[in-house]
């Protein structure tokens, strides 16, 4: 795992190598163990290491036979073995023994669609000199980040993380209010817009292509679902089988590396399962990881206990209370670079900073099965309103809502009021956003605190939902409702926010990988094919993965009902010191400019101990403006903010 950066200047205008290793070296704690680059005609290449396949012949940037092919890359490429033993049949000469290799042999065999070959996750950039052609390419799913800026001149300017590129002279800094209302609604930004004005992202599954003065964007891959009607009528046996023979290939591949492999086990079924197929087949003595909460409202250590009794793992747990996430939580938006809404980042942060303090660099985790096999409450929240909507007036039909929420029917009061929380736009069941509307719209309502001067560049939300159109595919009516609900998720929150602020973020800013078997892309599109009741069956979810793997795991493991991960919010910061709590005292607020900070000291108000306390909403708002508080502070107030992270943050971003 590593960080590139890149310079393309037009033909014929000067490169600025000080500028290249400024960019790259913003990216150290991506890659401590080595340095590189390329500069030639106009094009610059830079890349830092973390070493993990080919430990002494992996260094990169990286070319072909005769220096005409190179790339920088991000990632792995988890089927390298067998590609390179293809390669090598058609010709090709290899001199050294990394993945990286395959990558440049691949496109002069196959030109822009290597990427078709790859199975990994991966961002990469390849310089094709005769040409002067670059491409950059992102993973199907978006596991590793990829961002760029196209200047004025016509230069584009690239790199795994947006503080890389505000190193290049002229790249504004300034928030944009579009990127932030994005946020404020769904969560995440919608490439190829980000939170800073003048910089894009590339989206998952995506190829860049500038040649000749034009850069184009392609899509490669997508994910696809059946219509209603064209599923196979399989018995579920069928679908066991082949989820254990792919989930296992998938795992055997994951664990291919020149350094040790350990697991992030949670308390989840999940993580459970990832640890019990590696622990059963490949890694007897499996060191796990995962993080505790003192506030035991989020703590799950005692399931986390019942699988490492169960598998007998070497398993390492830190603690962390609201202290520490006050703490953690400025450098966990450094390593972002976006508003979060949650500060359940910050926890691991501090879970990889043990990990990398153990001297492990390679983690699995268990991402991606809730997404992929109908794990989440808002696909059993949407089968729940399209069964109420279809009797809206039925008095017993919204009770069902109380087998996803305890909270709903244990007081009258409370359960009239999700009822109507629910039932807002309940039969609009045509709306493709329909799963997802209702808490799209209670989300976005926080930008009442926000001032009016930042609110009123911010689209309304009919023109955020316009603006979102486009990124998605058309076609998605002729799928099952949970289909387009599991889309939605994975398209923009999975890739957005799961992957990246809570994934790749956080491990990297240790200088950890992360492998995520469920992510496959075989895996995920078998999964779009098993039937909906497979997934979820009658209320239950993960029906699928719960019969193929429950062997596995102890029942109150496999029986526990789905808890998400959170961490506290508002009480972290209410008594705290530190960059979070200084970033929203009232000074910086109005100095700032995006909130209204009268307004949020009644917000803060109301968590102090007895006060009314704060509902999800309010404590989502009071994450929200401390991440984009602390942005402003470190990307936009201190334009030096990446060469001296270490005075604004209790350590280093980078190990070394």
């Amino acid at each position: 795992m590593c960080g590139i950066a890149g310079i393309l200047m037009p033909e014929g205008a000067p490169l600025d190598g000080m500028v290249l290793r400024r960019m790259t070296r913003t990216l150290t704690h991506r890659g401590p163990d080595e340095e590189g680059y390329f500069e030639k005609d106009g094009m610059g290449l830079g890349h830092r290491r973390l070493s993990i396949i080919d430990l002494s012949g992996g260094k990169q940037p990286l070319h072909n036979e005769d220096s005409s092919v190179w790339t920088s890359f991000n990632g792995e490429i988890f089927n390298y073995i067998e590609l390179r033993e293809g390669l090598i049949k058609k010709g090709h000469r290899f001199s050294t023994q990394s993945d990286t290799e395959v990558i440049v042999h691949l496109y002069e065999e196959y030109g822009t669609s290597f990427v078709d070959h790859l199975n990994g996750q991966f961002a990469i950039a390849l310089w094709d000199i005769p040409r002067r052609r670059l491409v950059l390419t992102r993973d199907r799913v978006g596991i590793r980040p990829l961002f760029y800026s196209l200047r004025p001149d016509g230069g584009l300017i690239f790199a795994s993380e947006m503080k890389a590129i505000l190193e290049y002279p002229g790249v504004p800094r300034e928030i944009d209010p579009v990127g932030v209302a994005q946020i404020t609604s769904f969560w995440v930004n919608i490439p190829p817009r980000t939170v800073f004005k003048g910089i894009e992202e590339l989206g998952p599954g995506r190829t860049l292509v500038a040649e000749n003065g034009s850069v184009r964007v392609m899509q490669y891959w997508r994910h696809r679902f059946p219509a209603r009607n064209e599923y196979e009528d399989r018995p579920l046996e069928h679908y066991r089988e082949r989820l254990r023979e792919l989930l296992s290939d998938s795992i055997t591949l994951q664990l291919r590396s020149d350094v040790p492999v350990a697991a992030y086990l949670s308390g989840g079924i999940d993580s459970s399962i990832i640890c019990a197929l590696a622990k059963k087949h490949h890694i007897n003595d499996l060191i796990t990881f995962s993080v505790a909460f003192t506030d035991k409202r989020f703590d799950e250590r005692e399931y986390q206990m019942q699988m490492v009794d169960h598998l007998r793992t070497d398993h390492r747990c830190i603690e962390v209370g609201e202290g520490d996430i006050g703490r953690d939580f400025a450098e966990a938006v450094w390593f972002a670079e976006r508003p979060m809404m949650r500060t359940a980042p910050a926890p691991l942060l501090a879970l990889s900073r043990l990990v990398r303090g153990n001297g492990i660099k390679v983690v699995l985790t268990g991402e991606g099965a809730d997404e992929i096999f109908g794990g989440y409450n808002i696909f059993r929240e949407d089968k729940v309103r399209r069964f109420w909507a279809r009797q809206p007036e039925s008095k017993f039909r919204p009770l069902a809502l109380g087998k996803l929420y305890g909270y709903i029917g244990r007081d009258k009061n409370a359960s009239n009021f999700w009822q109507l929380f629910f039932r807002k736009g309940m039969e609009d069941v045509d709306n493709p956003y329909y799963s997802h509307l209702i808490r799209w719209n209670n989300s976005s309502q926080m930008r009442r605190i926000l001032h009016p001067d930042f609110r009123a560049a911010m689209p309304t939300e009919d023109q955020l939902l316009e603006d979102l159109k486009p990124y998605l595919d058309p076609g998605v009516d002729k799928w099952h409702p949970l289909c387009r609900a599991q889309y939605l998720e994975m398209t923009l929150f999975m890739s957005g926010y799961l992957l990246n602020s809570q994934g790749d973020r956080m491990m990297m800013g240790n200088s950890v990988e992360g492998r995520y078997p469920f992510l496959d892309h075989r895996l995920i599109e078998f999964a779009a094919t098993v039937p909906t009741k497979y997934k979820i069956n009658g209320l239950e979810e993960k029906y699928l993965l719960k019969r193929s793997f429950g062997d596995l795991v102890p029942a109150a493991i496999a029986n526990r009902p789905k808890k998400p991960y959170r961490a506290p919010i508002a009480a972290c910061f209410r008594e705290g010191t530190g960059l979070a709590a200084d970033s929203i005292a009232p000074q910086a607020l109005e100095s700032a400019g995006y909130v209204k900070a009268d307004a949020f000291a009644r917000l803060m108000a109301k968590s102090r101990p007895g006060g009314p306390g704060l509902g999800e909403r309010d404590e989502m708002a009071v994450a929200t403006v401390t991440s984009l508080q602390l942005l402003h502070r470190f990307f936009i107030a201190d334009g030096a903010r990446s060469r001296v992270v270490q005075s604004h943050t209790k350590e280093s971003a980078s190990p070394e």
